[in-house]
């Protein structure tokens, strides 16, 4: 792909807010090989969904033929960016980032490719070299170069002034400044990306580069990923969406994304997948056409979740999709049956002899007496395991187990309940 087309197809997919000179950087991308870096730092032991469009910003990078440079912020997640917050953040212990590092490391590795013949991607830790600067040198070599005044007009100090930001905080951009100028240094990256939010960042990197003798560099940021109804992208109603299957669930990464609005999901599809043009115009005419085949939603939570999980979890996600749909949940296995009913109410009950419906109902919570109890099973609302079970003395018996020990019971279309012998 070239320049231009590489360009071209992040302006058509909306990834591109901010640029520091468009036809420079075009015109040095143009029949040659860049490295660029995105920076993340260890702020949990995961990342979350948020970082996914730099990530995969990265990935389009190589596959154009350029190095990505994954750095992880070591040295800067002691420090922390105001950037977008109103509020100091919280210092973390050194032994916590450190162990945070590492587990970001290890999850970013999965999104470039160290492998590639031409341009493997590389990543990097800056507490690699910001650990060794001595303070007098740092002053002296590196903050010099800034003036508070300069500091000042960033959006990521100004907007902190009114409610106080400590020197800590205030001296964070100059530490992402230097990291771009080591890399640009050491290893001849002339582009950062980021997210909105790192403008003044990125910006600082660059007057640091010009200011010290260095060749052209270049900054882009991309958009923050908003929901057309305002509210928070990668939230749901558990929390924050997560890169990790063991904070968030491969099947419900793919619910997060198959519940996108309509008014969201072709701007996700041109942000996060890499399908074509000619296929996300396609999904986009059923949108409007068919809108309530979700078309556009399944094709999307596939894409996604295959990139951070793989295709596995795709298939695992869709078959627990399915087997909740028709509530026969008899043909998951027990990860699978675990993982659908995470957050759903749960009972521990002790024994190995039969239980009657009745008091199985009100064992687990889905009624609150035994007439509630009596009258749900009467009327058809109670399914054992997917099956509708009417008659109040129905024995539960150990053999209706799955996996010999999980009962789940549905009270209505929705309500589920998971029962688990000890």
């Amino acid at each position: 792909m070239s320049a231009a087309e590489l360009l071209e197809d992040l302006e058509y997919r909306g990834l591109v807010y901010q640029v520091t000179d468009r036809e420079g950087l075009l015109e040095l991308m143009d029949g040659n090989r860049i490295s660029l870096y995105c920076g993340f730092d260890p702020t949990a032991d995961s990342l979350h969904i948020g970082s996914l469009l730099p990530i995969l910003c990265l990935r389009r990078f190589q596959q154009a033929g350029h190095i990505p440079i994954v750095l992880v912020g070591g040295a800067t997640g002691l420090i922390g960016d105001p950037s977008g917050r109103s509020t100091e953040r919280s210092l973390n212990s050194a032994d916590t980032v450190a162990e945070w590092t590492e587990s970001l490391r290890r999850q970013l590795s999965r999104f470039v490719n160290f492998e590639a013949a031409n341009n493997p991607a590389q990543i990097v830790n800056n507490y690699d070299w910001i650990s060794k600067l001595d303070v007098i040198s740092f002053l002296r070599d590196v903050g010099k170069n800034f003036t508070v005044n300069y500091m000042l007009a960033k959006d990521s100090v100004d907007s902190r002034l009114s409610g106080g930001i400590s020197f800590t905080e205030f001296s964070y951009m100059i530490l992402q400044a230097y990291d771009f100028y080591k890399l640009h240094q050491e290893q001849g990256c002339t582009l950062q990306i980021g997210g909105s939010d790192q403008w003044g960042n990125i910006t600082a990197g660059l007057e640091l580069i010009g200011k010290s003798g260095g060749s052209k560099a270049f900054g882009m940021t991309l958009p923050l990923v908003v929901k057309s109804d305002g509210k928070k992208f990668g939230k749901s109603e558990s929390g924050a969406i997560w890169l990790d299957r063991n904070k968030t669930s491969a099947y419900q990464f793919y619910q997060f994304w198959i519940n996108t609005d309509d008014a969201d999901v072709v701007k996700f599809l041109k942000y996060f997948t890499f399908l074509t043009r000619e296929e996300i115009a396609a999904l986009e005419r059923e949108v409007a056409e068919r809108p309530e085949k979700r078309a556009a939603q399944r094709a999307l939570a596939r894409a996604v979740t295959e990139i951070v999980h793989g295709a596995e979890a795709v298939e695992s996600a869709e078959k627990i999709t399915a087997a909740l749909f028709s509530g026969d949940v008899r043909e998951l296995s027990e990860d699978e049956l675990v993982e659908a009913l995470e957050g759903v109410p749960s009972t521990d009950l002790e024994g190995s002899a039969e239980i009657s419906l009745t008091d199985l109902v009100i064992s687990c919570g889905a009624a609150s007496s035994r007439r509630q109890a009596k009258q749900d099973i009467e009327s058809g609302a109670v399914y054992v395991n997917g099956e509708r079970l009417t008659a109040i003395d129905t024995a539960v018996t150990p053999e209706h187990r799955l996996h010999g020990k999980y009962i789940v019971l549905r009270r209505g279309k929705k309500n589920y309940y998971l029962i688990k012998f000890t």
